[in-house]
């Protein structure tokens, strides 16, 4: 015999594990501090500059 579900207890588990899903992608999409931000944002100028500067010219 099948288990029996219980659709309504089913969608809502679906919906939390859903949500925990885009929780997590927005928590390290804007979860960092000003600091980190900062940090990589000065990484990413720098890595931008030495390549700007390693380009040959035509």
């Amino acid at each position: 015999m099948a288990e029996i579900v219980n659709l309504r207890l089913a969608r809502k588990a679906k919906r939390r594990a859903e949500g925990e899903a885009v929780a997590t992608t927005n928590r390290a999409k804007f979860g960092a501090t000003k600091a980190e931000r900062t940090k990589l944002a000065l990484e990413t100028n720098r890595r931008d500059r030495t390549l700007d500067g390693a380009k040959r010219a035509d």
